[in-house]
């Protein structure tokens, strides 16, 4: 789960990280307000996405009365960045804050390695830009280090990145102190990922976090309800956040095949075979072991519901979830919304796979039964 700007900024406040001064607005009265007294400011719209600034989500004002304006632009509209697709998302907030003079731009950021075991430190003179992209053009300009999760960030390690990092003599201490905060708050929120970029160096030689992003793992939410009430519904993909609430494992993509599949591992070989075939998924769908013919029947609905799928691969294996389930769920779906259903090519294996297949075969749906894999790329590419 992703929170706003200001809610991890208020995240790492509470643990002793610096921040700008400034608050959240809602309305163009409230922006005005927060920058009374401030000076130039900076507005910030808040929404899920990176490359704000490009897209003019991010304005300088010079007193109270340009802020108001700059939150007037931006409140009730949607941000289009490279990161949101051309629908773009929308922008209920804006953050105000005190405009720095910033000296350095800098990059910390921190996320589970599973070749690790444990997680990793990123750290990066190169602060302002996204990551990946410092990643692909230079990545010797970026540290990595592993912690060990028994003892934990070590101060030795606080010291070597803030060295990495080119950090005045004076200013390593702050700079060790603030990277050990970073992971106290990625442990006890459950992170998998907490990053502040830019992590900025003022004129004045204050060290402060200017921007910062936290992602909370999913699966541990149910430990911390106060993280779980910062969730913003409105940020997400409508057919994901209709996943979520059915628990749907699903992720839009920008193919063209949607994809029903029981188990993430087969679902990723799936979409491998829509690539195979020409072609490229619509999604990552897995409807889960356990799922019954009103679940299929949802699942396949979210992906029906996806104005870019012109076809259908159905991949299952039969196990604890019967084939013949998964066989009437798809025929319920069709049934609910007629006019939304897309040739499909159905697969077929393991417990009542032969009943499921006479099943679909029974039906008036436009279905293609195939054995194995490559019989299914084949049939993808026939639907080309």
């Amino acid at each position: 789960m992703k929170v706003h700007e200001y809610q991890a900024k208020e995240i790492l406040s509470q643990a002793g990280v610096a921040v700008p001064a400034g608050g959240v607005a809602r309305t163009p009265e409230e922006a005005k307000q927060i920058a009374e007294g401030m000076g130039k400011v900076v507005v910030k719209a808040q929404v899920h996405a990176g490359g704000r600034g490009k897209a003019g989500g991010i304005k300088s004002a010079s007193n109270s009365d340009e802020a108001k304006r700059a939150a007037e632009a931006m409140l009730g509209t949607r941000l289009t960045t490279f990161q949101t697709g051309p629908e773009g998302v929308p922008v209920s907030a804006v953050l105000v804050e005190e405009e720095l003079k910033v000296s350095r731009e800098l990059y910390v950021g921190m996320v589970i390695d599973g070749a690790a075991g444990g997680v990793v430190v990123m750290a990066s003179e190169s602060g302002g830009v996204e990551i990946e992209e410092v990643a692909q053009a230079t990545p010797e300009k970026i540290l990595k280090v592993a912690i060990d999760p028994v003892l934990g960030l070590q101060p030795y390690q606080g010291r070597r990145i803030a060295y990495f990092l080119g950090i005045e003599p004076g200013q390593v201490r702050e700079v060790t102190s603030m990277m050990s905060s970073l992971y106290g708050v990625f442990l006890e929120n459950d992170c998998s990922l907490a990053e502040i970029n830019p992590l900025v160096v003022t004129a004045e030689g204050a060290v402060l976090a200017a921007d910062a992003k936290i992602n909370v793992d999913d699966d541990a939410l149910f430990r911390h309800p106060e993280i779980l009430e910062l969730h913003d519904p409105e940020q997400e993909d409508s057919l994901e956040a209709a996943a979520a609430e059915n628990g749907i494992s699903y992720v839009k993509l920008d193919g063209d095949v949607g994809c029903m599949v029981n188990g993430a591992g087969l679902a990723m070989a799936t979409m491998d075979v829509t690539t195979f075939a020409g072609t490229s998924p619509a999604n990552f769908l897995d409807v889960g072991g356990g799922a019954d013919e009103e679940k299929v029947a949802k699942a396949l609905s979210i992906i029906l519901s996806d104005p870019s799928v012109r076809r259908v691969l159905v991949n299952i294996f039969g196990g604890i979830l019967r084939c013949d389930v998964v066989a009437r769920g798809v025929i319920m779906a069709a049934e609910a919304a007629p006019a939304s259903v897309r040739p499909m090519v159905v697969r077929m294996l393991g417990t009542n796979a032969e009943e499921g297949r006479q099943i679909l075969e029974a039906s008036n749906l436009e279905v293609t039964l195939v054995g194995d894999l490559k019989q299914a790329a084949e049939s993808l590419q026939g639907m080309v």
